[in-house]
C-alpha cells in the first residue's frame, strides 16, 4: 500500500508533538519532585501516578459493609414535617430525589425515587423505614429525617446561606421484611461555607438548586468514595 507524503507528514507531526507532551510532563514532575522536601515524593509520585486520593464514606469506615458492593440495593426515604414542607414546598421529595440520584451516579444501585414516592403515597399509613425496604426488596434503606431546613441567612431576607439540620440513618432489611439500625450520622449542612450570597448576585431558583444539588452530594459522601479537596468550590 502507498502512503502520500501528507500522510506521512501528519503522522510525523502527530508523533513529535506526542514526545514534547511525554518531555513536558517528565519535567514538571522532576522540578516537583526536586521542589518538595523529605519523603513527600514518594507521597507526590504516587499521586501523579494513581491520582488523587480518595476518602473513605463514613458509612463504609463505621459498619466495614459497602453500598458499591454487587447485588446490593438501597432506597432513600426523606421525611419532614408539615411546617418544613410549607417553608419549602416538596422538600421531603426533592432530597430523596436527588440523594437517589448522586448514588446512582457514584455506582450505588438505588431505587427510582419516584417508585418510593409512589408507594408511600399509596400507602399513607407507613410507618417505619423498614416497611419501604420490605416493599422494595432492598439490602438497606437510608432515612433522613429533617429536622431544620433554610435557604437564607439567619435573620436575613437578603442574603442566601443553605441550611440544613438531620439524621441520616441506614437499617440493614434482614429475611421476612425486618430490619435494625446500623448507621446514624447527624448533618450539619451550611452553604456557601465562608460567606453568604447576596439575592442580587444570584436567583431564588438558581441558588435554591445549587444548594439541594451541594445538599445531595454532602449526604451521598457518607456512602461513596470522592476526593481529597472537593469542597474548596463550595467554600464561597
Amino acid at each position: 500500500m502507498l502512503i502520500s507524503s501528507s500522510t506521512s507528514h501528519t503522522t510525523g507531526n502527530q508523533t513529535d508533538a506526542r514526545r514534547w507532551r511525554l518531555v513536558v510532563q517528565a519535567v514538571l514532575v522532576a522540578l516537583l519532585l526536586v521542589s518538595v522536601p523529605g519523603c513527600n515524593y514518594f507521597i507526590l509520585l504516587g499521586y501523579l501516578i494513581g491520582g488523587p486520593p480518595q476518602i473513605e464514606p463514613l458509612f463504609e469506615r463505621d459498619t466495614k459493609k459497602s453500598m458499591t458492593d454487587r447485588d446490593v440495593r438501597v432506597a432513600v426515604v426523606c421525611y419532614a414535617s408539615d411546617e418544613l414542607k410549607y417553608e419549602c414546598e416538596h422538600i421531603d421529595h426533592i432530597i430523596a430525589r436527588q440523594v437517589s440520584y448522586q448514588l446512582a451516579n457514584n455506582k450505588i444501585d438505588v431505587v427510582p425515587s419516584d417508585e418510593v414516592r409512589t408507594w408511600m403515597l399509596e400507602n399513607p399509613d407507613w410507618d417505619t423505614a423498614t416497611e419501604v425496604g420490605a416493599a422494595f426488596d432492598v439490602n438497606y434503606v437510608i432515612y433522613i429525617d429533617v429536622s431544620d431546613f433554610s435557604l437564607y441567612e439567619r435573620d436575613s431576607n437578603t442574603l442566601f446561606r443553605g441550611r440544613c439540620e438531620a439524621i441520616v440513618s441506614v437499617y440493614e432489611m434482614e429475611t421476612g421484611g425486618e430490619g435494625k439500625r446500623i448507621f446514624s450520622h447527624d448533618l450539619n449542612s451550611q452553604y456557601p461555607i465562608q460567606v453568604p450570597r447576596s439575592a442580587t448576585d444570584v436567583s431564588y431558583d438558581t441558588f435554591r438548586m445549587e444548594y439541594f444539588s451541594r445538599l445531595s452530594d454532602e449526604i451521598g459522601r457518607l456512602f461513596y468514595p470522592f476526593l481529597n479537596g472537593d469542597d474548596i468550590s463550595n467554600a464561597t
